[in-house]
């Protein structure tokens, strides 16, 4: 992996083509792919079926669960699929990692992301959780930032380049 960066969290709020992406980079650069929803407690999947948005607490045991994954695969790559929504979300993943961690943000509009959610079937987050989710988004700082305006693979080609440099 370029730049010692073994370890992408694709991160974003819901519908905003986390997995589609992953599975992409994944792919385009032979390492494994994992969507951070498979890794969900099973409360926290009843919680937001039921139109209820999880909290600080509910995503703490998530997101140690998916560091521990990120550490695993320190050493051999991986992509991770993860809304790491906050910074503290994301300081979280990022324990035990040093520098060998990066995050590809894949930035929308509501309108556009509620468009895509309206077309989606089959997912346990409710169109009705997405305004909390932008509620609760800090945008990060040090990532790699793209517009989901663009075409999935314009958005894979561009995070590609900027981890090669």
């Amino acid at each position: 992996m370029p730049n010692g960066k073994t370890v992408i969290v694709v991160m974003g709020v819901s519908g905003s083509g986390k997995t589609e992406i992953g599975k992409r980079l994944s792919k385009k650069l032979s390492i494994p792919f994992f969507d951070g929803d498979d890794f969900h407690p099973e409360a926290n999947v009843k919680k937001m079926s039921s139109g209820s948005p999880l909290n600080d607490e509910d995503r703490k045991e998530w997101l140690v669960a998916l560091n521990k994954l990120a550490v695993e695969y320190k050493d051999r790559g991986a992509i991770i699929a993860c809304s790491s929504l906050k910074k503290n979300y994301r300081s979280l993943l990022r324990a035990g990692m040093g520098n060998c961690m990066v995050f590809a943000y894949l930035d929308g509009s509501f309108e556009l992301i509620r468009s895509r959610l309206e077309q989606r079937k089959g997912h346990f987050m409710p169109l009705d959780l997405l305004q909390s989710q932008f509620d609760a988004l800090e945008p990060p700082s040090n990532a790699i930032t793209v517009s989901i305006e663009e075409t999935p693979a314009k958005i894979v080609k561009r995070i590609i380049k900027e981890l090669y440099g």
